[in-house]
């Protein structure tokens, strides 16, 4: 993440709070997220040199043309300062630190199959025992592990996955 996206996500982070439209952004970097995450066209029309600047923001705007005021500023001080290709780190950031500013986090849950709601209403309370902060869940789904879950909170991590414990067992015997 470089220095210059952090700074942008913090400046837009302010000017939501200032006009009290934090989490309507929040939503918005989401979608800025998604899209440019799903679409290698989006992403190399905003990098691209060869493209105008109007162009690019007028592409911006139709594409995300539901986000609010803030966001739409946004995509203005990026296309004119030359730094537009920082708008997914931005979005990232910012994603980041508003879930720092409303103690929460994001918890990674890696299952062989989707979640249902139970089971993601299990991991929030463990989430919250464990950490002591409200959590969303980002479920990734990997058939590799065959099945149980992979925790991922911050920098803590738990593996109850059957690849996991077929590996140990493995080492054991190897042993």
């Amino acid at each position: 993440m470089s220095r210059a996206a952090i700074r942008y996500a913090k400046a837009v982070l302010s000017l939501a709070q200032d006009k009290k439209v934090a989490k309507d952004v929040q939503g918005d970097m989401q979608s800025v997220i998604t899209t440019t995450d799903d679409s290698a066209e989006l992403r190399a029309v905003l990098s691209s040199p060869l493209i105008k600047s109007d162009v690019k923001l007028a592409s911006l705007r139709e594409i995300f043309k539901n986000s609010g005021e803030v966001t739409q500023k946004l995509f203005e001080v990026l296309i004119e300062n030359k730094r537009v290709d920082l708008l997914g780190d931005v979005a990232k950031q910012y994603i980041v630190l508003f879930d720092a500013l409303n103690n929460t986090q994001v918890a990674k849950v890696t299952t062989a199959v989707p979640l249902n709601k139970a089971l993601s209403d299990v991991v929030l309370a463990k989430v919250k025992e464990l950490t002591g902060n409200e959590a969303t869940i980002e479920n990734v789904i990997d058939e590799s592990i065959i099945g149980g879950f992979i925790l991922r909170v911050g920098d803590l991590q738990y593996n109850a996955s059957i690849a996991n414990k077929l590996t140990t067992l493995k080492r054991e015997l190897s042993n």
